[in-house]
């Protein structure tokens, strides 16, 4: 395995972390295409627990998102303030609440949200490198508010599917949505971002989430020297 890249994860679970079937996916095309991969994650606590038989929020716990996502990753995982982008040739997201609660706050905050420094730092410093960045279900969101022109940055397109309220969000902080289907991807040639809805179609099957996923990583592949 010649090409190597970096997996940024969130913790573990749909709720509060990385969306499993996501993660997994991901990594198994990955393998497929023979690329290598190191997993990161924060090494600091969720935002918040949730129980996932019921959806609740839970009081009076905390989880660490390196920790959880350890569980993902077989136990091979790294801080992610120790990610130097020169080592990879790419970046990838999964998504999962996570994404949005951990790696930045757009679940409460929004287009106003703020982006966790080192996310904002490794996002930036592989655009900048010209190397690719693989996003998907609300993941994308991360690259919409760093990139975007809100931000000082040149704007990008992603897909986060077709929901409204996140594609107005997205516009909002001076980048675009292009609404795809659980099944395709989208390929922004100009900022090198890959992305996908997976599981932001809310009525989307696992095998539909897998094959997505497979377009966003034969392009991502593609684009990694």
């Amino acid at each position: 395995m010649s090409k190597r890249v970096a997996v940024v994860l969130s913790g573990s679970g749909r709720a509060d972390g990385s969306e499993i079937h996501e993660s997994v996916s991901l990594l198994i095309h990955l393998a497929r295409l023979g690329v290598g991969y190191q997993c990161f994650a924060p090494d600091a606590p969720q935002a918040e627990v949730v129980n996932h038989a019921t959806g609740k929020s839970v009081s009076g716990q905390t989880r660490n998102m390196m920790v959880e996502a350890a569980r993902i990753a077989r136990g091979d995982i790294k801080p992610l303030a120790s990610l130097n982008p020169l080592e990879f040739g790419g970046l990838a997201f999964p998504g999962g609440f996570g994404a949005a609660k951990n790696l930045c706050d757009f679940g409460t905050k929004g287009s106003d949200c703020t982006v966790q420094p080192d996310v904002e730092r490794v996002i930036k410093a592989f655009h900048a490198a010209k190397k690719p960045i693989a996003l998907c279900c609300i993941a994308p969101v991360l690259a919409a508010r760093v990139l975007g022109t809100r931000a000082g940055g040149p704007g990008c397109k992603v897909t986060i599917g077709t929901d409204s309220a996140t594609a107005e969000a997205i516009a909002t902080m001076g980048s675009s949505n292009i609404a795809k289907g659980v099944t395709e991807a989208f390929v922004d040639e100009s900022n090198m971002l890959i992305t996908t809805p997976a599981y932001m179609e809310a009525a989307a099957t696992p095998w539909q989430v897998y094959e997505g996923i497979g377009r966003m990583i034969e392009g991502f592949e593609r684009l990694v020297k």
